[in-house]
């Protein structure tokens, strides 16, 4: 039987956070789920918020770098990746400023700054958790950051289907991955008309490419727990036994953009400019039944149930992008290089080949 521990935890080792910091120093965090649940939810958001922006960003990057289309059949298959970086302003947030309950306070009323997953790597503030009378019964430590830059890496096949019009897929089938840490997928379309070229004619040719595109993505990752009571252990006077079998954690990050191209195909180089509006959305939810050691006094030994203890839902990334790139043609082969201006700012790079 597994010792019960912190599901902030869990939600922290899900997103590759750290692992010593919550082993060695999530003692409080039990007592935090049980306190306020509804407080853990809005830590944990308020820590992984920019890589849920980060992650918006890489899906919403790299599916074009020339307004020019495909012809009917032919394609282009495309291995590309971005790097979001996250600014300034994301890389910490005030504990009091993100709408806590009184059961979570500031150990230091002049330490109250916490590093976001994309902060500095040191330990944040100390936080104590208060029972419904205001007495201080426990605490804990904020995580470090861990990942000063956000990648995400995305495969695509576009294709001609109609006069200057082609369609873009991303795909990836369920992976599961290794040691049991879940499984991932993706799936994600897009389609692009080259406008401009409407009104070209043979006697009216021309010489640029004007293009409009929607694109959309999503990226999902789930994985069962396993949080069982401690051996020995019982449910507390008056909390029932519960199902601890159905335990998961699901999440997702979606993008969407609607973007306009111009370019320009220079022999083997082409050169481009777009604006879009983007959005992204994001989910993570603990799902299930969870045992949370007891510390009431003469309960030692004992667990009380806490069920879905997080739920986040929101849409973590929205306005104008600039992207500026280019792309080479050389025979069949593809180098394709791009740099995106928005709330947060990022670099994409591929290779590809096609005709």
């Amino acid at each position: 039987m597994k010792k019960p521990y912190s599901l902030l935890t869990v939600v922290l080792l899900f997103l590759t956070v750290f692992t010593a910091h919550a082993q060695n120093g999530g003692g409080g965090f039990s007592q935090l789920i049980k306190a306020s649940p509804g407080d853990v939810t809005k830590l944990v958001q308020s820590y992984v918020e920019p890589l849920y922006r980060g992650l918006g960003t890489g899906l919403n990057s790299g599916w074009n770098n020339t307004a020019k289309t495909k012809k009917r059949l032919h394609f282009d298959l495309r291995i590309s990746g971005s790097i979001a970086m996250v600014p300034g302003m994301d890389k910490s947030f005030d504990v009091t400023k993100i709408g806590l309950s009184s059961h979570v306070t500031p150990a230091n009323p002049a330490n109250i700054f916490a590093p976001t997953i994309a902060g500095a790597k040191t330990a944040g503030p100390t936080m104590y958790i208060n029972d419904d009378n205001g007495n201080h019964i426990n605490n804990f430590i904020m995580p470090k950051g861990q990942v000063p830059l956000v990648p995400a890496p995305n495969i695509q096949l576009q294709f001609g289907v109609i006069k200057n019009t082609d369609i873009t897929v991303r795909a990836s089938p369920t992976i599961n991955l290794n040691n049991g840490d879940g499984s991932i997928s993706m799936i994600g379309f897009g389609i692009k008309h080259n406008i401009i070229q409407d009104f070209s004619t043979k006697k009216k040719i021309i010489p640029f490419d004007l293009a409009l595109a929607v694109n959309y993505n999503k990226i999902t990752y789930s994985k069962p727990l396993g949080v069982t009571p401690a051996t020995g252990s019982q449910p507390a006077p008056g909390d029932p036994a519960a199902d601890f079998s159905t335990q998961r954690l699901d999440a997702a990050v979606s993008g969407l953009d609607v973007q306009a191209i111009i370019s320009k195909k220079l022999h083997f180089f082409t050169p481009f400019f777009s604006v879009a509006y983007q959005s992204a959305s994001s989910t993570t939810n603990i799902r299930g039944n969870f045992p949370i050691e007891s510390t009431a006094p003469g309960q030692s030994g004992y667990y009380v149930t806490v069920s879905n203890p997080v739920n986040i839902d929101e849409n973590s990334l929205s306005g104008l992008r600039a992207d500026a790139g280019f792309q080479l043609d050389l025979a069949f082969f593809r180098l394709y290089a791009s740099y995106s201006v928005g709330k947060y700012q990022s670099v994409n790079g591929g290779i590809g080949f096609g005709f």
